[in-house]
């Protein structure tokens, strides 16, 4: 999370963004059992989106800005991007 919050930081992204994007990355990872985000990869994500569509219900908002907070990790703090979709 201190990578994630340094990156962050560093492209000036806001103190609430910062810690909404801290908040999803925390989420996907206690959602997939603790399992390390650079294991995982374009189907975990898509699972957790349709957790959040499907069971929880989330607004259209929330929809956007979780993935959004993923594909963040992977595209810049883990230099791992997701595929095509994203």
């Amino acid at each position: 999370m201190e990578r994630e919050k340094a990156t962050l930081s560093v492209i000036r992204y806001s103190l609430r963004t910062e810690k909404t994007y801290c908040y999803w990355i925390r989420f996907f990872i206690r959602f997939k059992r603790m399992l390390p985000p650079a294991t995982m990869a374009d189907n975990e994500v898509r699972q957790l989106l349709e957790y959040l569509t499907i069971e929880r219900r989330v607004a259209a908002a929330t929809q956007d800005q979780a993935p959004n907070a993923i594909v963040y990790l992977y595209r810049h703090v883990l230099d791992q991007p997701l595929g095509e979709g994203w």
